[in-house]
This record gives C-alpha cells, structure tokens and sequence, in this order.
C-alpha cells in the first residue's frame, strides 16, 4: 500500500519506493524466468556491464507478465493516479542486468521513449516507469538506477513554455535526450530485493555503475513502462502539467 506521504513524494520528488512488494518466494520465481531468458539470450562472455533484454507480451501472454499481475504492480501504480484512472497492462518488459565490476558515473540524464517514437510518430510517453528489484540494492553503487528528484516538474515547465511537440525535436535536447534545465544533485534510491521503484516519465534518470566484484551477484530490475487509461490520447497535457494524472491526498483537490 501506498501512504498519503508516498504520493506526495512521487508528486514533488518525481519518484517513491515501495518496499516488501515480492515475498521471498515470488523472488525465486521471478528470478527464475530471468535465467530462463537468459538461456535462449545468454550473457556474452566476459562482460562487465550492463546488459538488456527486451520481452514482448503476445496474444499467448509471458511469465513477466503473469508475474506482475500475480504482485499487484499495477494496483500499486493505480495508487499514485487519480482515482479515475486506470493503469493498462504493459505489452513488454525490460529486463536490465549490471554485471560487476562496472565502476560508471553517468555522465547526465535521459527521458525515454524518444528514439525512437511511435509509428504514428507520437514520442513513446508513458505515465510512470515501474521498476521490480530483483536484487538487494540498500548500498549505492550497485547498479541503482540515478535520478534526479524534481526534474519531472522542471522538464513539465519547460515543455509548457515551448509546447507539447518539443518533445519531438530531440536535436535540442542533446545529449542524452533531456532538456538543458537545472538538475540539481542526483541520488541513487536504495532498498531490499522485493521492493518497487516507481518513477514518474519525466524524471531525469540513467543507468548507474556497480563497484562489485567478479565475486559479487550482478544486478537485477524488471522494468514496465506503465500508461494510465486514455493517456495516449491526453499525452501533450500531461507533458506539459506532470501532476495532472496524479492523485493527491484526502480533501485534496487533484492536478
């Protein structure tokens, strides 16, 4: 369950994680499929680094899906958005592994979804990004994604400012992609193996290092892009005022 303080830090911070999602035994499983996909798509030899697959969901459904259904992900993500709004079954997962020793800074943040678009040429938004940890991640530096808290809210004025449609023009927005606007200090959120990141679009992240050794367990996230009910049809609006889709605590007036 997600408290009225944790919606107000993923409204003002841009993100929250929700610790305990994932019983030990739902972890073993999950684990499972990765080294299942894993056998068909193995891990090149030698690596050090970060290494994806990428899963798609057909009309026969995929273990990573019946297992985000089975945890209750998307209840959760439902319980950061207006009580209107639905959240609709992702069609793919990310699977991102960080085999150590991988000591990376990143150099600056990224939105996804822009290179590329979508067919009809719409950049890929989505409603917030849902990040299962595979892995125990309570230190820094192993593998822990980066973000940079706030920056949905500064990314949202400077889409108001220039229109919706400047998403599109990534050219400006480079590297990365993500606007020339004020980061401030990144962070690298932490929690145990079972817990659920949630991140709103907009928010400034990248891929961290792990200082592990060889010796060290490599790092595991399932990540889901998540869209609530309607918003590829809203998606210009809700770039532009990031909190539109959010819900606020009681007595509260929401957007």
């Amino acid at each position: 369950m997600i408290t009225d303080d944790g919606r107000a830090t993923f409204r003002e911070r841009g993100f929250v994680v929700v610790p305990g999602v994932l019983t030990g035994e739902q972890l073993t499983a999950w684990r499972q499929v990765v080294d299942e996909l894993l056998a068909g798509e193995p891990l090149p030899a030698g690596l050090a680094g970060p290494y994806f697959l990428w899963p798609r969901f057909g009309p026969d459904g995929h273990a990573l899906l019946d297992l985000y259904r089975q945890a209750g992900v998307a209840e959760l993500a439902a319980e950061l958005l207006r009580p209107d709004l639905t959240v609709q079954d992702p069609d793919f997962a990310q699977v991102a592994l960080t085999v150590p020793p991988w000591p990376h800074r990143p150099g600056g943040p990224h939105v996804d979804g822009l290179t590329p678009g979508e067919p009809d040429g719409r950049p890929g938004t989505f409603s917030m990004l849902a990040g299962v940890w595979l892995t125990d991640q309570r230190e820094t530096d192993r593998g822990n994604l980066w973000v940079w808290p706030g920056t949905h809210l500064r990314f949202g004025q400077y889409l108001a400012e220039r229109g919706a449609d400047a998403l599109t023009r990534v050219d400006e927005m480079n590297p990365g992609p993500y606007p020339k606007i004020a980061l401030g200090e990144p962070m690298q959120p932490t929690g145990p193996a079972g817990s659920v990141l949630f991140a709103h679009y907009l928010l400034a992240h990248n891929i961290g290092g792990h200082d592990g050794t060889d010796a060290d367990d490599r790092r595991e996230t399932i990540y889901y892009r998540l869209l609530a009910g309607g918003h590829r049809d809203r998606w210009r609006e809700v770039v532009t005022d990031p909190l539109v889709e959010l819900r606020r605590g009681p007595g509260r007036v929401n957007g």
